[in-house]
């Protein structure tokens, strides 16, 4: 029995989550730039 399935969804993981983070944080920073300019009074000028 080998131990490869279980080092490669280690390593799986270890890409997938950070990226998953990653685009959450994208995420969450493009919504809140659109949140901003929409009440901030210096985007009009």
């Amino acid at each position: 029995m080998t131990h490869l399935g279980f080092i490669a969804l280690s390593y799986a993981l270890a890409l997938i989550v950070p990226l998953g983070f990653g685009l959450g944080a994208a995420r969450r920073l493009s919504l809140a730039r659109r949140r901003l300019a929409a009440i901030d009074p210096r985007a009009a000028q």
